[in-house]
């Protein structure tokens, strides 16, 4: 089983990445219905390692926060899917 700093550094980079590509193919995911629902599944994969990071970050730092860091992490990827 990983560690919480491994766990927490390797979701991060796999969001970085998927969010570079993200941004680099905006064109190509807009260019159909098929590719905008491609688009949105990538996007909920953003929430998730983002969520995935949060939790780890507040179980290494020890704090709880409870719901605020699934509404960060919705907020974020809405924003990434809407712009």
């Amino acid at each position: 089983m990983a560690s919480t700093g491994r766990s927490m550094l390797l979701s991060l980079l796999l969001f970085a990445v998927t969010l570079s590509l993200l941004e680099m193919y905006r064109a190509k995911f807009a260019s159909s219905e098929l590719m905008t629902i491609a688009g949105g599944f990538v996007c909920s994969l953003l929430f998730l390692l983002l969520l995935t990071f949060i939790g780890n970050y507040q179980e290494a730092s020890g704090d709880r926060t409870g719901w605020g860091a699934v509404v960060v992490a919705q907020l974020v990827a809405l924003i990434v899917a809407c712009c």
